[in-house]
């Protein structure tokens, strides 16, 4: 059975950003779409506290872009990257009003612009 289609609410896209917004979280998210890892494994590349890394995971799962579960002693994380995809879906719709934009005014500087209705020419 096919997944219902997700549809973003603007707090969705607040947390969205808003994780995605700091470059460790970035670094994290580029870490885990390569693999699961364990909370030891994500935290080794920053010279953060431990803490800080929780946090980090913290503010991840709640945007929904990271799943942690028990291994033993570890936390093992999971990326789940649907919530990029509403995101991606929400910047393409500003990315289309953008080039449609740009279009306009290229085709009126290479063509001028358009005729005024209300005035007849020969």
């Amino acid at each position: 059975m096919a997944e219902p289609m997700r549809t973003e609410t603007p707090s969705d896209l607040d947390a969205l950003f808003q994780a995605i917004g700091h470059p460790i979280r970035r670094a994290i998210v580029e870490r885990l779409a390569q693999g699961d890892a364990t909370v030891g494994e994500l935290a080794a590349p920053h010279d953060v506290s431990p803490p800080a890394i929780s946090q980090h995971l913290r503010v991840l799962e709640d945007a929904g872009l990271l799943q942690q579960t028990r291994d033993g002693r570890a936390r093992r994380c999971t990326l789940d990257a649907r919530p990029l995809s509403d995101a991606f879906g929400w910047l393409v719709r500003y990315r289309v009003f953008w080039e449609d934009l740009l279009d306009d005014i290229q085709d009126r500087v290479e063509n001028g612009p358009p005729p005024d209705p209300g005035i007849v020419r020969p």
